[in-house]
């Protein structure tokens, strides 16, 4: 099925009216004959942007992450809930540090393609399993934290151990942009 219009929208036909021929008189007027500004939408990169960080693993690694992906987000301009982004950041570096037989953990931001995604990189070997556990523990429920938030997340190998990481779709022109907190 053809969904392509045979003909451009009217706003962006060059008019062949005698007063329409006349040059513009600001550079102002030009630009909005050019392109009006109802037709304009933000561009956002389509391409893959990558943002990594190393990070001592210990105690203050958690807070430096969730420091990292905020400013990350608000530089790249990324139309994600900035709450739930560090609060699954959080989780994986908690758990990372928690599990982490290095001294180091990685970060790795990335933002493209219509979703902003965190892995975060550790030497342990040990795959991340989700527990169900009661809701009076104190600890394990993390996983399922970042499975019922996130767009999509799960974990991999990597040559020095393994990696656990979330996406975020980001959010529609819909009015879910306003839920984007600072």
């Amino acid at each position: 099925m053809d969904t392509m219009a045979s003909t451009r929208p009217s706003e962006l036909q060059k008019s062949t009216s005698p007063a329409d021929l006349q040059e513009p008189t600001s550079p102002a007027k030009l630009r909005r004959q050019a392109c009006p500004t109802d037709l304009q939408k933000p561009i956002r990169p389509t391409a893959l942007q990558k943002r990594c960080v190393s990070l001592t693993a210990g105690p203050t690694a958690p807070g430096i992450a969730r420091g990292q992906v905020r400013v990350t987000i608000a530089a790249w301009d990324i139309p994600v809930n900035t709450s739930v982004a560090i609060l699954l950041t959080s989780e994986l570096v908690t758990n990372a540090v928690m599990h982490e037989a290095g001294e180091t953990i990685n970060l790795v931001i990335t933002c493209g393609y219509g979703q902003l995604g965190v892995d975060v990189h550790d030497t342990s070997c040990e795959l991340p399993v989700p527990v169900d556990g009661p809701p009076d523990a104190e600890t394990g429920r993390g996983l399922v934290l970042v499975a019922s938030l996130s767009s999509s997340w799960g974990h991999y190998r990597t040559p020095t151990g393994k990696a656990v990481y979330f996406t975020l779709a980001f959010a529609g022109d819909s009015g879910e942009d306003d839920a984007r907190e600072e």
